[in-house]
């Protein structure tokens, strides 16, 4: 678009042909959603000598006309971009990008965690074991509870086979290997999935 709002050119292209595409042109706005490798763009375009604009995509959103699709979405941020109230995001710089990756992962980590960790409880609950919320009492609890002989009441099927302290070890194991499974996959837990040797 120009600065009358005009449309100057209007073609489809893909993620990798951009970089080529704007290298050839003279210095412009150039206006983005604010999403999945957005900011990485940003900074190519900014090396170029170009502006960038990021905005949040519920900002765009009112802009579109009718029904989703590649075309209108264009057209929107072309248009968000133009308001003079718009708030626009900063480009990240890598380490920004980075840091933020580390912190999502993190959240992630924990997320998970704290869904182990529930569900260890209603493990524990559906063998008349109530466990304190929380990790650290869950951890004081299991502690005490395997010293105390409790362990039986987990699985007497282990506890025929070896040790109080192997079967706790065995469930840890057992329950490690479901999480490992999970957040390898990205998907639930089957009870029933058999691992296929390639």
């Amino acid at each position: 678009m120009d600065a009358s709002g005009r449309v100057v050119l209007r073609r489809r292209m893909r993620r990798s042909s951009l970089e080529r595409f704007t290298k050839g042109v003279r210095y412009c706005i150039i206006a983005m959603e604010a999403c999945c490798g957005a900011h990485h763009l940003g900074r190519l375009f900014a090396a170029q000598g170009h502006e960038v604009r990021l905005m949040s995509p519920e900002y765009v959103r009112p802009h579109v006309k009718s029904q989703k699709n590649d075309d209108l979405d264009a057209e929107a941020i072309a248009e968000a971009a133009t308001r003079p109230t718009m708030r626009f995001v900063e480009v990240k710089s890598q380490t920004q990008s980075g840091i933020q990756a580390l912190h999502r992962a993190r959240e992630r980590l924990v997320s998970e965690r704290t869904a182990l960790i529930n569900h260890l409880r209603a493990l524990l609950l559906e063998r008349g074991i109530v466990a304190p919320q929380g990790r650290r009492k869950l951890e004081e609890e299991l502690s005490v509870f395997a010293d105390e002989d409790g362990i039986e009441a987990l699985s007497p099927r282990i506890l025929a086979r070896a040790h109080k302290n192997v079967a706790v070890v065995a469930l840890a194991n057992k329950l490690a290997r479901i999480a490992w499974a999970i957040l390898a996959r990205g998907c639930a837990y089957d009870a029933g999935y058999e691992m296929v040797s390639a």
